[in-house]
């Protein structure tokens, strides 16, 4: 569920520079207590059963049938469909909007807990989006292919830019990573959307007593409290490189 852009705190050529070390350090404690706090909120509810019973794929499944969309378990088969497969590694859950793929991971498709719950809603709220045409999710979808591109292109720009003093090439890598940072402000509203969703799906289906919402909103709000750390790094990073092409 987490995705962030490249920071490029670790640029060497930056040296000394006191206000770089200031970002540096802010950007590593934000990005640590951000890990910390999703991996403690996921692991204190992911040994909370829920009263349903359902595991996460279930919960996928039974979601995204009260929305009227048709659902498959494993490899998907049919494009009208969306396939709720499993996949490695733990938090790694997502949706692919180009293929209509809900993905989750271990601890949450053949787990029933509170957090494999909550995880699985939000995903599913991602594919509500798509099958709405929900404008924010277009918008970050069709940014993907650019900002792939940009945000990588950038970090090698700024550096050149800063080691052979050559400005142009500054100010253009520093676009592209402006386009990095639009990038992680427009996933705010998608992600917060998803959540919302998830949320009211969770209770419309039945699928959480009133008991247990409360607890599924602590691991939605940790997961998307993860997504605004990533923007704010990114804008203080773009912050910074502003100052310094402004002052060579």
């Amino acid at each position: 569920m987490v995705e962030q852009s490249a920071g490029l705190a670790n640029a060497g050529f930056m040296g000394l520079n006191p206000m770089f070390i200031g970002l540096t350090l802010l950007t590593m404690v934000l990005g640590l207590v951000t890990q910390w706090w999703i991996k403690r909120t996921f692991n204190r509810f992911s040994h909370v059963p829920t009263a349903s019973g359902l595991t996460g794929a279930q919960v996928a499944q039974e979601i995204l049938r009260s929305k009227g969309i048709a659902a498959q378990v494993g490899e998907q088969t049919s494009r009208d469909a969306v396939a709720v497969t499993a996949v490695k590694g733990s938090l790694s859950d997502h949706y692919d909007p180009r293929t209509g793929v809900v993905a989750l991971s271990e601890p949450v498709y053949g787990v029933n807990s509170i957090a494999s719950t909550a995880v699985a809603a939000h995903e599913v709220g991602h594919a509500g989006q798509t099958a709405q045409r929900y404008f924010w999710g277009e918008l970050r979808t069709r940014m993907v292919p650019v900002v792939n591109f940009g945000s990588q292109a950038a970090g090698v720009l700024i550096m050149m830019g800063f080691m052979i003093g050559l400005t142009g090439l500054l100010w253009l890598g520093i676009i592209f990573f402006a386009g990095a940072v639009l990038f992680q402000i427009v996933t705010l509203p998608v992600e917060l959307n998803a959540s919302s969703r998830a949320l009211t799906s969770l209770v419309d289906t039945g699928i959480l007593t009133t008991d247990e919402v409360p607890a599924a909103r602590k691991v939605l709000q940790a997961a998307a409290f993860t997504y605004l750390a990533a923007a704010m790094i990114s804008v203080l990073n773009l912050l910074f490189y502003i100052f310094m092409a402004r002052r060579r």
